[in-house]
Formats: structure tokens, C-alpha cells, sequence
């Protein structure tokens, strides 16, 4: 079953409200929300999402944005943030491209670049 079937916004709010979900279970639930949610759910974990990513990697710097708005990280940057080969980075991304179905590698120059 594809991950787009494979949860509902109602299964997806109850995983993450849940106080002792398993972390991989609820990653998931965000995942398909942050995906396939309503707009609201959307913006709100994707707003929570770049506070988090500045947290956590302070010295990992959006490259530009995307049309919609989302920032864009170079796979060499984030591959040295999360401590993994680049080549290891882009394997994740291909992964979650295939399981998505939804193409995460954006062309730099198809990016509004940060002054």
C-alpha cells in the first residue's frame, strides 16, 4: 500500500496527539500530513519544521526557495549536517521521490536564491 492510502487525517491527528506513539509511527504521520494534509496542517508543520531545522543544524543554511515558498538546502549541505556521505543523502531523497512520487531535487537555478 502506498503511503498516500495509507492514512487519513483522522489517523494521522490521532497518532500525533497520542503520548507514547512509537517515534517512527508518528514521523510517518507527520510525513503524510505535511504531504497529503489540509492546508492549515500543512503550514503549521512546515512552519514547526524550519524552527526545527534551525534548532537543531544552526549552521545549515537554505540556498534559495522554492516557488512555494519552501526552502531549498544543497544535498552536500545537508548530507554534512546529518553526518552521512552525500551520495547516502541522495539516496534518501530518491527514496522518498519514489515513495512519493513527487520530485524533492529542484534545479538551483529554478530557485530564488537568498541575498
Amino acid at each position: 500500500m502506498e503511503l498516500k492510502d495509507s492514512w487519513d487525517v483522522q489517523s494521522a491527528m490521532q497518532v500525533l496527539k497520542h503520548q507514547t506513539v512509537d517515534p517512527k509511527l508518528w514521523a510517518e504521520a507527520v510525513e503524510w500530513l505535511i504531504l497529503y494534509g489540509p492546508d492549515k496542517i500543512r503550514e503549521l508543520l512546515l512552519n514547526s519544521s524550519g524552527v526545527a531545522t534551525h534548532e537543531c543544524f544552526p549552521d545549515l543554511q537554505a540556498k534559495g526557495y522554492a516557488a512555494d515558498g519552501q526552502a531549498c538546502y544543497s544535498v552536500d549541505d545537508l548530507a554534512k549536517s546529518l553526518s552521512i556521505s552525500t551520495e547516502e543523502a541522495r539516496e534518501v531523497i530518491k527514496e522518498k521521490e519514489k515513495a512519493h512520487k513527487i520530485h524533492h531535487f529542484i534545479d538551483e537555478d529554478d530557485t530564488m536564491k537568498v541575498q
